[in-house]
């Protein structure tokens, strides 16, 4: 971790974000996050010295447990997995322990549902019934993920695939090698209990039951995040490669001091609910230099749903996210749409974007409420944008952005309440993008309008212009489209408003 530590010490010299004028929008202060590193003590153990063996074959779950125990008792240390292809079940971690990866290490999560037990996930206060992750760890200081190896989630015997995902050749296959169709014929599920389990959970959900034993017989429908870590301190991530979760693939939730350095996320495009990052109600982060390549959003910050996530309280702040690439995935950098514990204090800077759904994407709903503010995005290149290559979306119904459904609401309430989700204060300069459907659609609510919105140093080519809706102090400074058809700019109930873009 020599090159992350100097990184670290490095970054608390430097002031990065600085109070930021709005021109006339509104004034907003943005502050650099200072975010510890871990420290891991010298202590070093192998794998294969306490039983593990790296052929693929025998199953390393106890292995696991003896290294980390061990090193737990010697007050913490580095766990090394050697190059090799190391089966396991669920791995717990511990702190004051780094998991690192040699290169040629491969440590490959069983497709075994059975061995991911049901238990009640806790998230300050919001329970639910849920199978253990692949990798978990609760309440630790001073823990580490790196190297230069794969960690393989075995997500492809959990999740269900959708036919428009796959090729005719690849659905033919897929559904020749075993599982269940729906009654449509139109998605691929493992197995009937996994079909059958939403349902199931519903049921359950809705009684209030935390029995775990209540929800086995939809035990292959509760598909676990792969790496969740909740209540970490000084939590590092650096140079692994993860791939094909169940889930969610990374999800540090109420974390602070969170570095994720050089990680490459690699899942399939047909990934159901693959977001590659999901930081979740954390406190000082950076995500430097990574890249991702998903079936759903790429990047995503998230502060928790609904009543439960505005009874957390806890927002997504003192963000910095530098420095990435993201390839195929709903949204290159996303907010939303559980957002409802609030997002503030956050940069994006130097990202590319290449083949998302949408570029820059902000979306909630009614009823999540919440607050989105003092956000800061600049120096982002974008191309081959399937949709929109700036979308602000507050009535988000679930939808990926290429089907229908994720459009205004037509419907409108008499005032905004505390379920009313808000975005203002947002800055975002030095676009480019080259190839889109559409250049920016930006639609608030008519109860409660997007707010103070700049966009400066804009320049976008798409077939389509923007469209903006219940909107106010939004403003373009030298802001280019160049549209294939349709008006340049279509505008619905927006005031206070400069909307001129630049020929």
């Amino acid at each position: 971790m020599k090159n992350s530590q100097a990184w670290f010490r490095a970054s608390r010299l430097a002031l990065i974000f600085s109070a930021l004028g709005f021109g006339g929008v509104a004034r907003s202060e943005v502050v650099s996050p200072q975010v510890a590193a871990p420290k891991i003590p010298a202590t070093v153990i192998r794998l294969s010295e306490c039983g593990g063996v790296g052929d693929g074959v025998h199953a390393n779950t106890e292995a696991f447990t003896v290294a980390l125990d061990r090193l737990a008792q010697q007050g913490g240390g580095r766990l090394v997995i050697p190059a090799g292809i190391w089966l396991t079940g669920p791995i717990k971690l511990r702190s004051n322990v780094e998991l690192h990866l040699d290169r040629g290490a491969l440590i490959q999560f069983s497709r075994d549902y059975r061995l991911y037990p049901l238990t009640v996930i806790d998230v300050r206060g919001d329970r639910e019934v849920d199978a253990v992750s692949p990798i978990s760890g609760e309440n630790l200081e001073n823990v580490a993920i790196t190297g230069e190896g794969i960690i393989d989630g075995g997500g492809d015997a959990w999740r269900p695939v959708k036919k428009g995902k796959l090729t005719e050749g690849e659905w033919k296959m897929l559904v020749k090698s075993g599982g269940v169709l729906d009654a449509k014929g139109a998605i691929w599920w493992p197995s009937a209990a996994a079909m059958s389990g939403e349902e199931v959970v519903s049921r359950l959900r809705k009684t209030g039951s935390l029995n775990p034993a209540d929800y086995e017989a939809a035990h292959p429908f509760l598909r676990p995040k792969m790496v969740r870590l909740i209540g970490c301190k000084k939590l590092l991530l650096e140079g692994i490669t993860f791939q094909n979760p169940p889930n969610w693939t990374l999800n540090p939730v109420l974390c602070e001091d969170v570095s994720i350095i050089g990680v490459v996320v690699h899942n399939s495009p047909a990934a159901q609910n693959s977001d590659a990052l999901d930081l979740e109600s954390c406190r000082r982060a950076i995500v430097r230099g990574c890249v991702f390549d998903t079936g759903d959003d790429g990047i995503c910050i998230k502060s928790g749903k609904d009543a439960a996530g505005r009874l957390r309280a806890a927002p997504t702040e003192d963000v910095l996210i530098e420095g990435c690439t993201v390839y195929h995935a709903h949204g290159g950098f996303t907010i939303g749409s559980e957002m409802s514990g609030g997002v503030r204090n956050l940069r994006v800077t130097n990202c590319t974007f290449i083949g998302t759904d949408i570029g820059l994407r902000f979306k909630s709903r009614r009823g999540r409420g919440g607050v989105v503010e003092k956000i800061f995005i600049s120096n982002v290149r974008m191309t081959g944008i399937v949709t929109d290559a700036i979308s602000f979306s507050m009535a988000y119904g679930g939808a990926s952005p290429t089907d229908e459904g994720d459009t205004v609401a037509a419907a409108t309430v008499d005032r905004a309440t505390e379920e009313t989700p808000q975005f203002r204060d947002i800055r975002i300069e030095n676009v480019v993008c080259r190839g889109a459907l559409s250049a920016m659609t930006l639609n608030g609510l008519p109860e409660l309008p997007l707010s103070n919105i700049l966009l400066r140093n804009i320049d976008i080519t798409a077939q389509k212009g923007v469209a903006v809706a219940d909107a106010e102090g939004i403003r373009f400074e030298n802001v280019r489209v160049q549209q294939e058809s349709g008006e340049a700019v279509r505008t619905q109930r927006v005031k206070d408003s400069t909307l001129k873009l630049t020929p």
